[in-house]
């Protein structure tokens, strides 16, 4: 029996149902595969792919996400790959999708994500456990909103991913999604992607907040003498990049996460 999905790219596949051999290559979705009870059907995950520690452990890793074994993803003879436009190579995917199933997703709002979730759920036999985890997170959202303030755009901020060179999460960006969900206003949004950008840049734009993210450059403590000298006025912050980029069940942490940085800034 096979069960018919549009992806988020809008390729119509056919996928064995319920797929018993699933490999994943996006960590975010490895965690929530994990969480809606796909146990022993997934058999290949990223080096990436740490939640939850006790359940990846176990499996096969097939490189990274950027890089992954071709050959050893065929040797899984998976009968479902689940990927993502933006965190995986285009060549790579290409080449999986002329042997095998490949769902791909591709993610800018929690909109976009609830939709990956209750649409993977549904091609893996599982549903009603995808569908509690959508709605947990909506609920936890809505009281998050019902339990502080929003800055509603009052407050502005720089969100950096990597340094040398140095680069932000700018506007279309499922990072820029969030942080408009928390209440800033990104100066990069009139940007797109992941720019690179110079000092100047900063000190002309001059941000409330500059945050530095825990991935995929690990920012730390050490870090910020140099971004308050560009930035003088700013409050540096160091905050947790799966809070911000992580748009699986990681979600459902979010809420919890975003009250208690509300509550410190």
């Amino acid at each position: 029996m096979h069960i018919q999905s549009t992806d988020q790219l809008g390729n119509t596949l056919q996928v064995p149902f319920p797929p018993k051999r699933i490999v994943s290559l996006v960590p975010s979705q490895t965690e929530f595969l994990f969480d809606i009870g796909l146990n022993e059907e997934i058999v290949g995950i990223t080096r990436f792919c740490i939640h939850p520690a006790d359940k990846v452990k176990g499996k096969t890793k097939i490189g990274g996400t950027k890089k992954f074994d071709i050959e050893k993803i065929k040797s899984l003879q998976p009968d479902l790959i689940i990927g993502n436009k933006e965190e995986n190579y285009e060549s790579g995917i290409s080449e999986l999708s002329r042997y095998f199933p490949v769902w791909m997703s591709d993610i800018y709002t929690r909109g976009d994500a609830f939709s990956m979730m209750l649409e993977t759920g549904r091609i893996t036999g599982k549903s009603m456990q995808a569908a509690e985890v959508v709605t947990l997170i909506a609920n936890r959202l809505d009281s998050f909103f019902n339990a502080c303030i929003k800055w509603n755009g009052e407050k502005t901020c720089a969100y950096f991913i990597w340094r040398k060179p140095y680069m932000v999460a700018a506007g279309n960006t499922f990072i820029d999604s969030m942080l408009q969900l928390l209440g800033f206003r990104n100066v990069f949004d009139n940007l797109k992607r992941y720019p690179e950008i110079i000092a100047d840049d900063l000190k002309l734009l001059n941000p409330d907040y500059i945050f530095l993210s825990s991935e995929p450059y690990s920012f730390s403590e050490k870090h910020f003498a140099k971004f308050q000298a560009f930035a003088p006025n700013a409050k540096v912050v160091l905050v947790d990049g799966e809070m911000f980029s992580w748009y699986g069940s990681r979600l459902m942490h979010v809420p919890a996460y975003y009250l208690e940085l509300h509550k410190a800034l």
